[in-house]
């Protein structure tokens, strides 16, 4: 839950926080018994409580292929991300994975904590795998070997141009999106979506985390990995570290800027992906990561935090997404407030000023055409009901009690 601080300033918080709190014990419940599914969910939870949560909305047969299509990437990804693994040893794995998910007896070492025993007991997921009906295990195939071969080819290649950029940002997160689309056409309850708007999908997600994660990546032990372009942080510094020291903050501030206007280039894109969804549970599933998405764009821009600790939505406004997106008219809300609150904190004297208020004012006016705004209720800007502290008081004394009788010695 929530910090009691956080509570005070936003008692509206609670009971979206009670419910998601509510939400995620039950999905924990939802494990299945089968040993290889059990290790598949449970290790969902533990690498990412939040996607772990949003995919128990889809029916069981999508379930299952989302979850273990999520794991083979996610050590994919561990392999790459592994700096102490030789690239001589790395680069013929990344190729090469696709094949080891039919093969029970796979394993490598690599990663640390949960993403090392998912490598270690990478077979239980590959048994989960071999379960899956053909459509789904082909499109993961092919997901992964397309993948692998991208991430192998960026091992040994900078980011340099912007175009390196939205390369790699396709190879590690765009051919997700296109992924997850072949999954949903296959399970028969959607159309397959055009590429160009899955690999949005993808991208605006991966570029917003690559941005948030500039200090995490850049202090990397032993070698940090990095993918800002230097096309862009080379008009502002000589080399990317210079951005975390605070003599260069206003130049670091300015980059940042730079980085986020061209995150918002797929915003359009994903709106009409998102909007062209039939399925109710695919749908929240797809959009609630984009809410999250553009609201911590909003966060970082112009805010140098970024390059001293981590910079994320509060527990609570992320509870309130997750509870009140669930329809169209909720994400165009959602972008709309959220974009709001991006364009005031533009300077007119950033040098992306004009560029980044152009593609604010595009995504406020696809809002606004959407003919659904007065539809949703506000969960960024604050509405006209006026909570006390003493509510907050009362709502944290009755999150104690609660607490309590689920304790040890309380009923289950």
């Amino acid at each position: 839950m929530g910090s009691l601080g956080a509570l005070v300033k936003h008692p509206d918080d609670f009971y979206p926080l009670l419910k998601l709190k509510m939400a995620s014990r039950h999905a924990e419940r939802q494990i299945p018994s089968e040993p290889h599914w059990a290790f598949c969910f449970s290790m969902l939870h533990k690498v990412s409580r939040s996607f772990a949560l949003v995919i128990q909305q889809l029916d069981t047969e999508l379930k299952n292929a989302v979850c273990i299509f999520y794991l083979v990437l996610r050590a994919l990804d561990t392999v790459e991300d592994d700096t102490s693994v030789a690239t001589d040893i790395k680069v013929p794995i990344l190729k090469e994975f696709y094949r080891h998910i039919y093969d029970r007896d796979w394993h490598f070492s690599c990663g640390t904590k949960n993403y090392k025993v998912l490598m270690d007991e990478f077979h239980h997921v590959s048994t989960a795998f071999l379960e899956l009906e053909k459509g789904y295990q082909e499109a993961i195939e092919d997901i992964t070997k397309r993948m692998g071969a991208g991430m192998a080819k960026f091992i040994c290649k900078e980011v340099e141009t912007v175009g390196d950029y939205d390369e790699y940002c396709h190879y590690v997160a765009g051919l997700v999106g296109l992924g997850l689309s072949k999954l949903f056409h296959t399970c028969g309850t959607e159309d397959l979506a055009p590429d160009t708007l899955s690999n949005s999908m993808g991208l605006f997600l991966q570029k917003t985390n690559i941005i948030r994660d500039y200090l995490e990546d850049i202090n990397e032990i032993p070698k940090s990995r990095m993918f800002w372009p230097r096309q862009i942080w080379g008009k502002y510094v000589n080399k990317l570290e210079d951005l975390k020291y605070e003599e260069n903050s206003v130049k670091a501030v300015q980059c940042l800027n730079d980085m986020v206007t061209n995150a918002l280039i797929h915003v359009d894109d994903c709106l009409k992906y998102m909007s062209a969804l039939r399925d109710p549970a695919i749908f929240r599933f797809c959009a609630i990561p984009q809410v999250m998405a553009i609201g911590t764009l909003a966060l970082c821009y112009n805010n140098i935090e970024v390059f001293r600790g981590v910079v994320k939505m509060r527990r609570g406004l992320t509870a309130k997404v997750i509870d009140r997106t669930n329809t169209m008219a909720d994400v165009y809300g959602a972008f709309y407030d959220f974009s709001c609150m991006l364009k005031a904190k533009v300077d007119k004297n950033d040098p992306c000023a004009q560029k980044t208020s152009s593609r604010l004012d595009s995504i406020l006016k696809t809002c606004r055409d959407s003919g659904v705004l007065n539809e949703r209720k506000s969960y960024i800007i604050p509405n006209q009901t006026n909570y006390t502290p003493l509510l907050a008081v009362l709502l944290f004394i009755l999150l104690a009690i609660t607490l309590a009788n689920r304790g040890p010695n309380g009923p289950n």
